[in-house]
């Protein structure tokens, strides 16, 4: 970033749609200038604002769009709340093992390894016309792979209240606190990447950042859909590291450490870069929640790495201890080739994934190039993160929730034992 302002809040004579887009413009030509070239913020210099006060992607944009309808708006008069906390009940659950509803004997369907235990390409199978039982099949085969590349899909072509109905059988739709959305349809996340000049270079070297989605939300998402619309000819790729493998492959004494650890994430940062940019910031929500550094997969009875992402620090350590153990699980995925696999776009791909067992991140080798990379994201939410099978058995939505502070209180004499965790309600 070449400058920062500090977060800026709508005075009242400055919440009308003319007073907003003037703050905006003030903001693209005076106070900040991207960096980074947001793919899900508004960004002023690039964007425009209607006359009814919603933000919005540049005329031209739209014009040249293949997919106007899943182009972004941002509404700074949209506010959300959290969905409230649930028993998430997993459709990998009902999935039958053998996977003879998705793929039946005899079917058009073409099943490819991406590596030997991590990834597969599928094709054949059209998402939008699965039953219910094929979709559970679905979730099962997707927290087995971790990642499913789906060819020649045709949601994108669908209407969105029907992409939307799909995803809510996998769990209640994630709506992001910043990002864009068609308008109407805030339970989807857009990502779009401007063709023209780019500056994600500028200030860094790289630009891949491991993540696993919003995992500052007290339920973060499971089951995952990624689609393109637009995008250039090659590169725009993601990247995926298989965060159970990583986690089976540390000695066990390591495991046992990294298991008795609670990490914090917030959602501050996100909000506040957001809202620097002249973007928007639509939910109101706990803006930090403590997850487990190694969390419990419920469907497979498994165990991976649940960091970095959004978490800041760990509890119970100081900043530079947290950091060098954050920074080894870090460098221990990055550097780790046989834990990860590189899916490709085609038009019509939808990539599949399981929030809970893998990180991410985005390739921008496709710059700078005068292209665009549009694309849609259907997050369904999934179980309040657990690092046993003990806790996940006695996590209730009544359970009061522990604050950072009483989580601290907890470790403040050393990692206490797992039924004190495990117990709800309670921190002693």
């Amino acid at each position: 970033m070449a400058k920062v302002n500090s977060v800026y809040t709508l005075q009242p004579n400055e919440a009308t749609s003319v007073g907003r887009k003037k703050k905006f413009v003030e903001i693209a030509n005076n106070e900040y200038k991207t960096v980074s070239d947001s793919p899900t913020h508004f960004i002023p210099e690039n964007d425009t604002v209607r006359t009814d006060g919603v933000l919005t992607v540049s005329g031209e944009a739209k014009e040249a769009s293949l997919y106007p309808q899943w182009l972004p708006t941002w509404d700074p008069e949209l506010k959300f709340v959290d969905e409230p906390p649930f028993n998430h009940v997993d459709r990998g659950f009902f999935g039958d093992p053998e996977f003879k509803r998705l793929f039946p004997q005899g079917g058009k369907q073409e099943i490819k390894k991406l590596t030997p235990k991590f990834g597969s390409v599928v094709k054949g199978v059209q998402l939008s016309e699965l039953s219910n039982d094929q979709k559970d099949d679905l979730a099962l085969f997707v927290a087995q792979r971790g990642v499913v590349v789906f060819r020649d899909q045709d949601l994108k072509d669908k209407n969105l209240s029907a992409v939307k109905k799909f995803g809510q059988h996998f769990g209640p739709l994630h709506i992001h606190q910043t990002s864009g959305a068609p308008e109407g349809h805030p339970e989807f996340h857009i990502t779009y990447k401007r063709s023209g000049r780019t500056r994600s270079f500028e200030k860094r070297v790289s630009a891949i950042t491991w993540h696993s989605d919003v995992t500052y939300e007290l339920q973060p998402p499971g089951t995952t859909f990624f689609g393109i619309l637009e995008g250039p000819q090659t590169g725009g790729d993601t990247v995926f590291a298989d965060t159970i493998e990583a986690y089976e492959r540390l000695s066990p004494t390591f495991q046992n450490f990294l298991s008795g650890l609670r990490l914090i994430h917030s959602a501050k940062a996100q909000a506040a870069d957001s809202l620097a940019r002249g973007s928007i910031q639509r939910k109101t929500f706990v803006s930090e929640n403590v997850h487990p550094l190694i969390r419990y997969h419920p469907v497979l009875g498994k165990k991976s790495i649940f960091a970095r992402a959004f978490g800041t620090r760990i509890v119970g350590l100081k900043q530079e201890e947290s950091d060098l153990i954050l920074n080894f699980i870090e460098n221990h995925v990055a550097t780790a080739l046989d834990l990860q696999l590189r899916a490709s776009y085609e038009p019509g791909t939808v990539v599949a994934w399981d929030n809970r067992r893998v990180l991410h991140s985005a390739i921008f080798d496709f710059l700078p190039v005068d292209s665009v990379r549009h694309c849609f994201r259907i997050t369904p939410i999934a179980e309040r993160p657990v690092g046993s099978r003990e806790e996940y058995e006695n996590w209730s939505p009544s359970n009061k929730e522990k604050t950072v502070e009483e989580w601290e209180e907890l470790y403040k004499n050393g990692v206490p034992k797992s039924e004190s965790i495990a117990k709800p309600n309670s921190v002693n």
